[in-house]
């Protein structure tokens, strides 16, 4: 069953999908449904090798064409079909094969990829937003240790992400400027809290921070999506987007768990080019080598994060790390 209930106290929708309570839960390496299809055990990929592969999730939130809703919606209680698209990409056949170890090449091909399903799953009716993230590491909750990420198609703009996106139009109507572009603005003139930076990005630790290492990687050009890459942003977003992964991993010598998020324009609501702006925004639950942040009641149920440490001595200590290596 899978359905989306309209929370009226929140404004949200929120997608009922009990079908997942099945879903593969760490099964042991050599049953792992995502390396490639070695001997009679078969994974979700037949080949015995791949590169990159984008598939459908087998225990999608949303999918295409959804199914009827399970319950009869009231007034107060909206109940919709769960229309939408997830799928999983996977970054490598090697079950360890961290992405920050690959070579460089392989990340500039994972953000093609996801440029192909941003335009693809873009041009479907019933999505209007393409949210492409990851969460990477058994402390944020990953039940699969292959290296992947997702993408849902989903057919509202994402909460957390319609908040950001109101709040860039608004300042946009106010003082003539996209609000990722001041922010932007501000971090650089201050300089504290840039982590790493090239011609077409900027990497830092904003100034608002929730979390301890908290890294944002911002265009440096009013770029609104994805789709809007040319080969050199490519090449330049795959070396950022390298070099945190890279100094992550490099921090206290482990592999960082985070979860990945991509900020940017939707897909249709015939808005947005002006005050969307690409970034990428990653929120690890590390605070320190051997102390993990939890959500407490302030965070999780009131909503008012607190960080316990500056960001502009974090942004110094990523700053500090020198990528590269293994981790």
């Amino acid at each position: 069953m899978s359905e989306l209930r309209w929370n009226p106290l929140l404004k949200e929708w929120v997608i009922t999908a009990t079908h997942r309570q099945k879903r593969t839960f760490k099964p042991p390496e050599n049953y792992c449904p995502l390396c490639p299809t070695r001997g009679e055990y078969p994974t979700e990929v037949p080949d015995k090798n791949y590169d990159l592969v984008v598939f459908e999730n087998r225990f999608p939130s949303l999918k295409l064409p959804p199914p009827p809703p399970e319950v009869t919606g009231t007034s107060l209680y909206e109940v919709k079909p769960s229309a939408g698209v997830c799928e999983v990409v996977l970054y490598t056949p090697d079950h360890h094969g961290h992405l920050s170890q690959k070579p460089l090449q392989q990340v500039e091909k994972l953000i093609r990829v996801w440029q192909d399903r941003y335009l693809e799953l873009g041009q479907k009716k019933e999505i209007e937003y393409v949210f492409i993230f990851e969460n990477r590491g058994e402390e944020v909750g990953v039940t699969l240790h292959h290296p992947h990420g997702q993408i849902y198609g989903d057919p509202f703009i994402p909460p957390a992400i319609k908040k950001q996106l109101d709040a860039s139009s608004e300042h946009l109507n106010q003082n003539g400027e996209c609000l990722f572009c001041r922010i932007l603005k501000e971090e650089a003139e201050d300089g504290r809290r840039i982590v790493a930076s090239n011609d077409s990005f900027v990497a830092f630790i904003p100034f608002f921070a929730r979390y301890p290492y908290e890294v944002h990687i911002y265009s440096r050009q009013h770029i609104p999506s994805l789709a809007e890459l040319d080969e050199t942003n490519i090449k330049h977003l795959a070396g950022i987007y390298h070099q945190i992964l890279q100094k992550y991993d490099n921090l206290f010598g482990f592999p960082f768990p985070f979860i990945m998020s991509i900020m940017q324009k939707p897909t249709k609501s015939g808005k947005g080019e002006n005050y969307s702006h690409l970034n990428i925004q990653f929120y690890p639950p590390y605070r320190s080598k051997d102390k993990l942040k939890y959500l407490g009641g302030s965070e999780s149920a009131a909503g008012t994060f607190i960080n316990d440490t500056r960001p502009e001595e974090k942004a110094k200590e990523l700053r500090d790390t020198p990528p590269g290596g293994n981790s």
